[in-house]
């Protein structure tokens, strides 16, 4: 996803949505009643096409277990999927931590299953002969993240730098490369690269490269993982009966997630009830650069 400045994610939502509507009643919990399709989006696929080629064993899949039809709906950017939610365009999203604080906040959208991935983490890498063995020591240094907006390779290394005293307005610059963050640290363009744990020796192997030439002088504490959300618009007794049946299901499920090549990351991971708490890590760092009123 190509996410250039946290004021265009505001600014997209002021034109794109308001409030959210939960039109959730107490007689939802009397009986399961279930939509006759659902429509399904993930906030970090552009297109159809790339949604059948990464999600499309996994839709069916879903589709088999949930004994509903379930049908893509591309959004345009990671943030257009709220006020589909809204309009009632689309009814489950899969979303990174980041994307769903933005959903639930915008979008009053509801936690369904959580992926726990165990190696879900942070990590600040430097080259094996660098002189840099502290965060604190990236003052001044050239950073290589990921991407604007994702949680391991951008928001909480930032996090992470200014709890190690650094100002992240002046003391260190950021250039976004995604994975190719690890080439530019390899050939000294910059002093540290950022990735998470779970990606760095899928990233090192597909470019040809060793752990041996790296140092890994910082690792996060384990991250919540991404979530797929339903719209407040759903009865919350399907919600609940979709959990209960994705969670029984997991391994046919996460199976089917992971045989995509992008997805690889999912392997040996396994559903968890979402917990909204488990993501006030990722609001604090909304609060630690100053947009918390952005949530």
């Amino acid at each position: 996803m190509k996410r250039r400045h946290l004021l265009w994610y505001s600014l997209l939502f002021t034109a794109g949505c308001t409030t959210g509507v939960n039109s959730n009643n107490s007689s939802d919990k009397m009986t399961i009643t279930a939509p006759k399709n659902l429509k399904f989006s993930v906030t970090d696929v552009v297109g159809m096409e790339d949604l059948q080629r990464d999600y499309g064993l996994f839709r069916t899949t879903l589709e088999e277990i949930l004994e509903t039809k379930v049908e893509f709906f591309p959004v345009e950017n990671p943030t257009a999927a709220a006020p589909a939610l809204l309009s009632r365009e689309v009814d489950i999203v899969f979303a990174g931590p980041s994307e769903y604080l933005i959903l639930n906040a915008r979008a009053k959208a509801i936690p369904i299953i959580a992926i726990e991935r165990s190696s879900y983490h942070s990590i600040m890498v430097v080259r094996a002969d660098s002189k840099i063995k502290l965060l604190a020591q990236l003052k001044g240094k050239t950073i290589a993240m990921r991407k604007i907006g994702s949680t391991s390779g951008h928001l909480v290394p930032i996090k992470l730098l200014m709890d190690a005293g650094l100002d992240a307005k002046t003391d260190f610059k950021i250039v976004m490369l995604n994975d190719k963050g690890v080439q530019a640290l390899k050939k000294g363009e910059v002093d540290a690269w950022v990735t998470s744990y779970d990606r760095y020796k899928n990233i090192l192997e597909s470019e040809g490269l060793f752990e041996k030439d790296f140092s890994v002088i910082f690792k996060s504490q384990l991250l919540p993982g991404d979530v797929f959300v339903g719209s407040n618009q759903l009865a919350s007794s399907f919600i609940a009966d979709m959990r209960s049946r994705m969670i029984k299901h997991q391994d046919k499920l996460i199976q089917s997630l992971a045989t995509a090549k992008e997805n690889k990351k999912y392997k040996g991971s396994k559903f968890i009830p979402a917990n909204d708490a488990d993501y006030n890590i990722i609001r604090e760092v909304y609060q630690k650069i100053g947009q918390g009123n952005f949530l």
